[in-house]
Parts: C-alpha cells; structure tokens; sequence
C-alpha cells in the first residue's frame, strides 16, 4: 500500500493518509533525539506523502508539540492533519524540580492529570500555543484507560466523561475540531466510551495486530455501526512484530512471554514461505480493517522511518494471509490487505 493514500477518517468530513507520523519518540522516551534528527524525520514523511501527524502534551512533557510545531509550521496549514490530547495540563517548572522519567531531557514544563473541562479547555488552548499552529482537526482524551491509571481507572474515566467529554463536544460543535475521541490501550475501554458518549474516533495502541484481533468481536463492529474511525499505534506490540522472535524481544513493554515467542516464530515461518518481512505483514495487516483509515509509526531514526514506509508498500501475496487463516495463526473473520 502507497503510504499517501488518503482513506476517509469515519464519518467526519476528513481525509488522512494511510501511514501517519507519531511523535512519542521526538518528545525523547528513554533517551535523546535531537533537533536535526526530529526534523529530518518530518521531512522524510512529508517527502512520502505523508499528511497525518499525531501529538501530545505528555509526549516529553510538550518537547513532542513543540518539534512538531517548528517541523510543520511553514507547510501549507490545509495540506496536512493534525491530532494531539488532552487529560493532562502543563505548568511551567525548573528543570532540576521536574521527574522526567521515562523521558530524557525534556519539555522544562511538570505534567498534571486534569480530566476537568477547565483543564481541558486550558490543555487545549496550550497545545496550540506549544505547537504555533492555529487549529487540530483530531482531539483524542488521552490515558483514561487500566493500564495507565491502575485502580483509580472507574473514577479517571467518568471525570473524562463529565469533564473532557463536555468540554470537546462544544469545541466540535463550534467549528474549532472536526473529531474527538479517545486515546487508550485497552479497546474495552474505547467501547464503553462509544456507548456512553458521541465520538468521533479512536487512537488505539497496540490492541489490533498479528498477534491481537480481539476487538474484532464487538468494539471494531460497533465502530463500523456508529462510523467511527480507529486509529493504530503499536502495530508491532512494542517491538516483537518488528524484531521477530529474538533473545530480547519485548511485547507490551516488556520481555516477550514464551507463549507469544513461539507463535511469532510460527508467523515468521509462513512469512518465510512467502519471503514476506514479517514487519510489512504487521503494518498491512492493521489498515486493511474498513474502521482503520490509518497506523501511526513512530519512530527514533530517519532510517527507521523509512523502513517502515517501505514495509508498508512491499508487496505481499494473497496467498501468504491465506496460510496465517489456515495455520490459526490469524483469525478466520480479520479482513486482511487485498
């Protein structure tokens, strides 16, 4: 698949292209990036064809927004989409008062949860600020989900709910965004969202891949229902897909169990057979389901960008996902790339 296909963004009035940018990595998890290398990378996607960007305050407590604002602040405004969060405020901070981890040398701003509507108009507004762009069309709230928040999760998600929710629909209903929506790692949680409130969207990591087609049961039909867009990070479960099963591997940030080694080394069996990159097999896989207008990749190195972008157009034969079906080594009803 050529990743500037524009494919339509749900039932809002929007187009996006099939690969999009994430900008975890620029906002320097783990450890640095620097400025040309950020920016190197921006251009690299835009000389793609890229036009889908996605950000966050979180994303090195505003390092991510404020890259991403310089790297795409003299392109023409209309040519491209951009999507960041809310759930968290910024405050201004010392450098040496502020906890960065996991981030590197970041954003000299300490993060805050803040569900509120006030907090999340005073989020929003910031990120503009930050970015030095006037609008966002996509606006997702961010981390209301188990993994993130832990046993305080019931009481995070319908402070969103009253709080973010209310605040995002006026924004919509004004004009100011095109589509909200939220931000997880858990689709069980973008469901009950989609029950409970009128979204637009979904930024789901990790939870449709290879190796998981769970939310093929109910949370992906029901998006199709409602025509509501979901959008992909972690297509490679935190590094697996990408890596193969190898000493070290590392699936949902952390060391890869042996149930999930041994059938990665199954899945690169039959991409074996079909001299198929296990990593193209994990990226195409993703946006062949209709609710999927777009994976975002993000990534550490101009050369690791431009892998994934040639992973995501080498060539794969119907054959080879054929064989994953017969092998159960993909479930029988996943629409896979045609």
């Amino acid at each position: 698949m050529d990743p500037a296909t524009k494919n339509k963004f749900g039932r809002v009035d929007l187009e996006v292209t099939a690969f999009s940018f994430g900008t975890a990595p620029i906002g320097n998890i783990f450890r640095e990036i620097d400025e040309e290398t950020s920016d190197g990378m921006f251009q690299v996607a835009w000389d793609s064809g890229v036009r889908f960007y996605d950000t966050a305050p979180m994303y090195g407590h505003g390092l991510a927004e404020l890259r991403t604002g310089h790297s795409l602040r003299w392109k023409e405004r209309d040519d491209f989409v951009l999507s960041s969060k809310v759930g968290r405020v910024l405050r201004s901070a010392r450098k040496d008062d502020i906890d960065y981890a996991p981030w590197t040398n970041a954003g000299r701003f300490s993060m805050h949860f803040d569900y509120s509507y006030d907090g999340t108009m005073r989020a929003f507004e910031d990120s503009l600020q930050r970015l030095g762009l006037e609008r966002m069309e996509i606006c997702f709230i961010h981390d209301i989900d188990v993994f993130t928040r832990g046993e305080a999760q019931p009481d995070v998600f319908k402070q969103a709910m009253d709080g973010c929710y209310r605040a995002l629909s006026e924004l919509r209903d004004q004009g100011v965004v095109k589509a909200i929506g939220v931000g997880v790692n858990e689709w069980e949680v973008c469901q009950t969202a989609l029950e409970q409130r009128d979204f637009d969207c979904f930024l789901l990591a990790g939870r449709y891949t290879l190796l998981e087609q769970d939310s093929l049961d109910t949370f992906l039909p029901l998006c199709e229902q409602r025509g509501a867009a979901v959008v992909v990070g972690g297509g490679f479960n935190s590094g697996i897909l990408a890596t193969g099963a190898r000493a070290g591997a590392k699936y949902n940030y952390a060391p890869a169990p042996e149930a999930i080694m041994q059938r990665v080394a199954k899945i690169e069996e039959v991409c074996a057979n079909h001299a198929v990159p296990l990593p193209a097999a994990a990226l195409q896989f993703v946006v062949a389901h209709p609710a999927i207008p777009s994976f975002i990749a993000g990534t550490r190195t101009v050369e690791q960008l431009r892998n994934n972008l040639a992973w995501f157009s080498h060539p794969i034969p119907d054959d080879f996902w054929a064989e994953l079906k017969s092998r159960n080594l993909l479930r029988a009803d996943a629409p896979v790339p045609q």
